[in-house]
């Protein structure tokens, strides 16, 4: 499917990508496409799409190998996409791929939450840690996390029972246990993670090193994340944008220009509460 991009939002995954952080899952050739995230407007479809038609309104993820949401067009597998509803800005639209199908992956895919369990997310001020507390209170779990004391007033918003300043109270010295630890930051050790799990547990993260690949062989209760699209996903997120059940804020809006110099500025260090939407179409 061809798409007419509309906006783009950034993502820590795109400086990791540019630096090869990520070529265990995008191989090792360059030069490539940057940017995932993006809603458009369908401009052509192949003859296998059944459920989109040229003129409707999509938000999803362009292919992760080849990239390339931050261009006035893309090509995008059908299964990548879901209809922008009607009640949805681009602007949030664009926002929702990488970081709800991520929290998404994480939380039920992975570890397979339930009503009434306890889920500690750790970085639950960032956009995939947002995306994560909205999902897990959509699925009737119990939530805490740790954050930047920037980030607790925001945290404390969504409905977090507990929320931790990691500055003053490190992941490592929490006594309480939970049935989930997802780490939407990707800054826990295996260790600290696994050990605020109860038993039965699931330690999820975006972190996902070829170590932790390893030990998931072996030890059930780690659960590396590679987010993933699925048709199915992106409808259930579409949803929960039309029903408001999951908002992401969004920081700051750019043109395409400026787009590569914030991406620089982010893998310097700028930190940003919310996301970066891009504007191109």
């Amino acid at each position: 499917m061809a798409v007419a991009v509309r906006r783009a939002a950034l993502n820590p995954i795109d400086w990791k990508v540019r630096n090869g952080a990520m070529k265990i899952v995008t191989g090792r050739s360059f030069p490539r496409g940057m940017g995932l995230d993006l809603a458009g407007t369908v401009t052509a479809v192949g003859a296998d799409v059944t459920r989109f038609k040229i003129g409707d309104a999509v938000f999803g993820m362009a292919r992760f190998k080849e990239a390339g949401s931050l261009a006035e067009a893309v090509i995008a597998k059908e299964a990548a996409l879901a209809k922008k509803p009607e009640t949805v800005s681009f602007e949030q639209a664009a926002c929702l791929g990488t970081a709800g199908v991520t929290a998404w992956n994480g939380l039920i895919d992975k570890a397979q939450l339930r009503p009434g369990q306890s889920v500690f997310i750790n970085g639950c001020s960032g956009a995939v840690g947002e995306a994560g507390v909205q999902i897990a209170r959509m699925f009737g779990a119990e939530v805490s996390g740790s954050c930047g004391a920037e980030g607790i007033e925001r945290a404390r918003s969504l409905g977090l029972q507990t929320v931790y300043d990691y500055r003053v109270k490190a992941a490592s010295t929490i006594s309480e246990v939970f049935d989930v630890v997802f780490d939407a930051a990707g800054t826990l050790s295996t260790s600290t993670g696994i050990g605020l799990l109860r038993k039965g547990g699931t330690f999820t993260t975006v972190e996902p090193t070829p170590v932790r690949f390893l030990r998931a062989v072996f030890d059930r209760r780690m659960k590396p994340i590679v987010g993933k699209p699925r048709a199915d996903l992106l409808d259930r997120l579409a949803k929960a944008a039309h029903d408001r059940t999951l908002v992401l804020p969004i920081a700051e809006t750019v043109p395409l220009a400026q787009a590569i110099p914030l991406i620089s500025a982010i893998e310097a260090g700028r930190k940003l509460r919310g996301k970066v939407v891009v504007t191109i179409g």
